[in-house]
């Protein structure tokens, strides 16, 4: 298959089947008790086609409501990345030689939302904190809608009005629609990466969650299980925007456009698939024993502690150029040298200490152990609430060797050298 037909078939097969997915895997979830075999009976029943219709047709164009809801929430994260104080800062220069520009304020902003959202809900009584499960149908099917609409309008911003050099279109106009025509759209002012990314897809994460609390409580049986796997979760959003710095300058953020992959992904993917632990406990309220309990909460809240202070070593090693102490001794790192398209010759710092030292990407093992962790309160009886975790599994081993292989063509001899001190990429002795 060449290169062209791959990139036009691949983006145009997850374009049509991601959407249909999401939708199949929230009625799974709230309509058929989790099971995936319950709705394969009903795919050998009715025929895929007429299931699928069947399920997503009253829900094709969302509700008034989920429009609206959608609708607030945007303006109201956008107002809260203009007008919450935090201090400016730049982010990795790209490889055209832009330095995009952000505030730091994703921690007061994830405070705000959170507890707008519960004053709202349980101190005036604005609306019920369960409203988000009671019109996840309708939602996610007006977050289909509203994504490919924003990727449509990304595609033609890009190729028409780009707000930096870092754009571009390869003549495929799906592939282009799929990857992005633009690595950092601004649009007055707004970084629209940023805000889908981090104000649009975490943010939303965060009030699903209180939602599903709430919906269980509506039922009757608020359960420790329920509790254990959102505290979690909220513990890792969380420690995500203490980290949101970090997060801006990841492989996510300085390599992939935004396009539907990106957009699509953290616009619908996120509050549906990341959340589905905790959807899936909303009608399964079990309570665990207290010793099980403890156990899962702690060692869920060491796995998120874990990923977050290996990634404070990076930062920290970074700013000081090295000249900071890490596990109580100087760090070993590698300067690497490396060139943007312009010929303007740059560095950074690698470093090969701490948890840094153990393997290339390890903060990836204990991210995977928090979301086990907030996953296995649903016990094993369904597979639906493990989805994401082996979804996550294989995102980050993928995104392990392509940073590799682009650290590897960035650095050069010097990625070499640190591959040197240290050998493996995820799990130390393995891989």
């Amino acid at each position: 298959m060449n290169f062209n037909l791959r990139n036009t078939l691949g983006p145009l097969f997850l374009i049509l089947t991601c959407p249909i997915f999401v939708m199949m895997f929230w009625y799974t979830n709230t309509q058929l008790q989790g099971s995936l075999s319950a709705l394969g009976e009903l795919i050998i029943q009715n025929g895929f086609f007429q299931t699928v219709l069947t399920i997503w047709q009253p829900y094709f164009w969302g509700s008034a409501v989920a429009w609206k809801i959608i609708l607030v929430f945007t303006v109201f994260e956008l107002a809260l990345m203009r007008i919450l104080p935090g201090k400016t800062f730049n982010g990795p220069i790209t490889p055209k030689g832009n330095v995009p520009v952000y505030k730091d304020n994703g921690v007061l902003a994830f405070i705000v939302t959170m507890a707008t959202f519960c004053i709202a809900s349980f101190g005036f009584n604005l609306f019920s904190a369960s409203i988000l499960y009671d019109n996840l149908g309708a939602l996610f099917g007006a977050l289909n809608v509203f994504s490919l609409i924003v990727c449509v309008f990304l595609y033609l911003k890009g190729r028409f009005s780009p707000s930096s050099t870092d754009s571009g279109i390869t003549n495929n106009i799906l592939f282009d629609y799929y990857w992005g025509t633009e690595l950092y759209p601004q649009v007055l002012g707004w970084s629209i990466k940023k805000f889908i990314t981090c104000r649009f897809g975490m943010m939303s994460w965060g009030l699903f969650l209180i939602s599903y609390c709430a919906k269980q409580a509506e039922l009757g049986d608020l359960s420790n299980s329920m509790l254990i796997s959102v505290i979690l979760q909220f513990v890792y959003l969380t420690k995500f925007y203490m980290w949101e710095k970090g997060y801006l300058r990841s492989l996510d953020i300085m390599h992939d456009r935004a396009g539907f992959y990106i957009c699509w992904g953290c616009m619908v993917w996120v509050p549906c698939v990341y959340t589905s632990p905790s959807m899936y406990l909303v009608l399964h309220p079990i309570h665990l024993s207290f010793v099980w309990a403890t156990l899962i909460l702690g060692l869920g809240f060491a796995s998120i502690m874990i990923n977050y202070f290996a990634d404070k070593q990076r930062l920290i090693a970074r700013a000081t150029q090295g000249e900071c102490k890490v596990w109580g001794k100087k760090p070993v790192t590698v300067l690497a040298q490396y060139q943007t398209t312009k010929g303007d010759k740059k560095q950074t710092i690698l470093l090969a200490s701490g948890w840094w030292g153990i393997a290339r990407h390890f903060h990836y093992i204990p991210e995977l152990a928090g979301t086990f962790f907030w996953s296995v309160p649903a016990l094993f009886d369904n597979f639906a609430p493990y989805f994401y975790l082996c979804f996550l599994t294989v995102l980050l081993f993928d995104r392990a060797f392509r940073d590799d292989k682009r650290c590897s063509a960035k650095y050069g001899p010097d990625w070499k050298k640190y591959c040197e001190l240290v050998p493996y990429k995820i799990i130390p002795l393995i891989v």
